[in-house]
């Protein structure tokens, strides 16, 4: 059972993260031979005052 995780800042639509499962689960079905039905997608979901890059939170940009 293939689990995957994820992590992306806030701001997608909901119509966004169907693609994103969609997509992903035909890539490990097609990658490893796993049945869609088996293929597991979390999302975390960030505000973007809870992530920072060189030094900066992306709220801030």
């Amino acid at each position: 059972m293939p689990i995957v995780h994820i992590h992306l800042l806030e701001g997608r639509t909901l119509d966004q993260k169907r693609e994103l499962v969609r997509t992903v689960t035909d890539a490990v079905v097609n990658s490893v031979n796993a049945a869609p039905e088996r293929v597991h997608i979390v999302l975390h979901e960030m505000e973007r005052e809870n992530f920072g890059e060189a030094g900066v939170l992306n709220s801030d940009c």
